[in-house]
């Protein structure tokens, strides 16, 4: 609810502070004393239309702050939560308007764009009357009324949340429709290549055992070559070959050791290389005896290397990697044929997300059709009880086409003031007044439902006296059990019932006039009441009706 409000040079009021209280509170005065000035300020606290022309002559700047308790208030925590704005459970509002016409917007000292002073002042106030700010004249809000009314919570929890899931799985779908003809040619090229690469049949390590293999057979000539030149080398040559020289000296060194001992070891070690000279003879005679050259294995081994280093240079990468490749190749392929299944998959799940939506979203329609004639039928007993005698409410249902997280129809609040007369959105009603009594209906039928926990009502007792004066009276006194109902009236029927009596006046001197507001104590409520009763001049009797009218509310108050 709203604790205070201060106001610094705006309009005619130089600087005004007003603490408030909960239940029902009245703004009374003269008329032109400056009761809607306050309103005015705490529109434009709200984020309402901003004018240089609202700044009190002859200062720079205008000022308003409102304060609100919300502890107890989801929405609005939520609200301040998500925007990184919360300060355990109040939220303060400030706006100022510099004669240059720049207006800046603060939330709990947060600078803020003047958007979400809006969004946030939809939650916090609701002002109906001739001023801005009637949350009741939108559609949307409109809608969450009847649903309030109708207890609709759970059922539209549903229905939004298959519509948002229908949403998100259609995002996916056109995501993989905008992909499928560069997801398709890639399948092509995709499936060629794994082809290709697996008709190769490729075993492991067959490559390097291709390349050992080729690179022997087509150096087979220059192997043989070299191997015979080594043979002859080291046993061939009949005169200096390696095995007749080791053999001479092995030789010698046998007729020497008989001399000294010391030479037996050496002896020793060139018998080795004798024996190891005569195994690698055998072993190089034995290898150009198998050392044969097949040319058409030849022929198949250059023919299978070519197109290894075709694919490898096609691929970028070394042979030795195509192995490899077939594997990243093929998960890929996979991975996007795995897709393709996949959007078939969404098709199916879209279907049934939106089967599910419409059975829940037919049953809300039902629903709301059902509510809506009780709806109508107590807002228009209350029309009628305020002054509008003929007064009728319906409750207009227009379907449409396309799927939407609140179901499938926007629901829009007519009325009817004159029989005979077409019924008219509320916003099209011609008088203020009505406008504000049929508001007030509403917010009456819903109070225990209401989400906004402060209500002002700018002379909804506009054109009515009497005892219609009176049950409108009542019918804010009874809003004001649950919220904070703030009401600027001229009707002491309606004044009499306030808990809370603030009276507006205004001062003028030779340079300058000003606005001031204080409560009323309970005898100048008595002096207020009776002036509103019986004008400039106060009898005793007007007087004694006065403190009769706020008594008799005082003892007994019946809806």
């Amino acid at each position: 609810m709203l604790t205070d409000i201060q106001i610094r040079n705006f309009a005619i009021v130089e600087s005004l502070s007003i603490d408030l209280t909960k239940g029902m509170i009245v703004l009374t005065g003269e008329t032109g004393a400056g009761k809607s000035i306050v309103l005015d300020a705490l529109s434009l606290a709200l984020g309402g239309r901003a004018d240089s022309g609202f700044i009190r002559h002859g200062a720079e700047r205008a000022e308003i702050a409102a304060t609100f308790q919300v502890a107890g208030h989801a929405d609005i925590s939520a609200w301040l939560k998500h925007n990184e704005l919360d300060a355990e459970g109040e939220c303060i509002i400030r706006r100022t308007l510099s004669a240059d016409g720049r207006s800046k917007g603060y939330i709990n000292g947060f600078p803020v764009p003047i958007q979400s002073l809006r969004e946030i002042g939809d939650l916090l106030v609701d002002i109906h009357g001739q001023h801005a700010h009637q949350s009741l004249l939108k559609k949307d809000m409109q809608r969450q009324v009847l649903d309030d009314f109708a207890g609709h919570t759970e059922l539209l929890n549903e229905v939004q949340s298959h519509y948002l899931q229908w949403r998100k799985l259609k995002k996916q779908h056109a995501e993989l429709e905008r992909n499928q003809e560069e997801r398709e040619a890639r399948i092509d090229l995709l499936t060629y290549q794994t082809k290709e690469l697996t008709e190769l049949n490729l075993g492991e390590d067959e490559i390097l055992t291709i390349e050992a293999e080729h690179s022997k057979l087509a150096h087979a000539n220059q192997i043989r070559e070299s191997i015979e030149k080594i043979l002859f080398t080291l046993e061939e040559n009949e005169e200096v070959s390696a095995a007749r020289l080791v053999n001479h000296s092995l030789h010698e060194l046998e007729k020497l050791k008989q001399y000294d001992d010391q030479l037996e070891s050496t002896a020793g070690l060139l018998n080795e290389v004798n024996i190891q000279l005569a195994e690698t003879v055998n072993e190089l005679n034995h290898y150009l005896s198998n050392l044969n050259v097949d040319p058409q294995h030849l022929e198949y081994l250059d023919e299978r290397l070519g197109i290894l280093h075709d694919l490898s240079r096609k691929h970028h990468v070394d042979t030795i990697e195509l192995p490899k490749l077939l594997i990243q190749l093929s998960s890929e392929l996979e991975s996007l044929r795995s897709v393709q299944d996949d959007s078939d998959n969404l098709d199916k799940k879209i279907a049934a997300v939106e089967t599910a939506y419409f059975d829940l979203a037919n049953k809300l329609s039902a629903s709301r059709k059902k509510f809506a004639k009780t709806l109508e039928k107590r807002v228009s007993e209350n029309m009628q009880q305020l002054g509008m005698k003929n007064g009728q409410f319906n409750v207009d249902f227009q379907s449409q086409e396309d799927m939407t997280q609140y179901g499938l129809e926007r629901i829009e609040f007519l009325v009817q003031i004159n029989p005979g007369q077409p019924f008219k959105p509320m916003n099209k009603v011609a008088s203020g007044g009505e406008l504000s009594r049929i508001s007030l209906a509403l917010q009456v039928i819903i109070a225990n439902k209401g989400r906004i926990p402060t209500l002002i009502f700018d002379e909804v007792d506009v054109g009515i006296g009497g005892g219609i004066a009176e049950i409108v009276g009542r019918k804010l006194k009874t809003l004001s059990a649950d919220r904070q109902v703030i009401c600027v009236t001229h009707q002491p029927q309606v004044a009499a019932l306030a808990d809370y009596h603030l009276h507006v006046s205004k001062t003028s001197t030779k340079d300058s006039t000003d606005t001031q507001v204080v409560v009323l104590s309970q005898e100048q409520r008595y002096n207020e009441i009776a002036r509103m009763l019986g004008g400039l001049k106060i009898t005793k009797q007007t007087l004694s009706h006065a403190k009769e009218m706020i008594e008799q509310a005082q003892v007994s108050f019946v809806e």
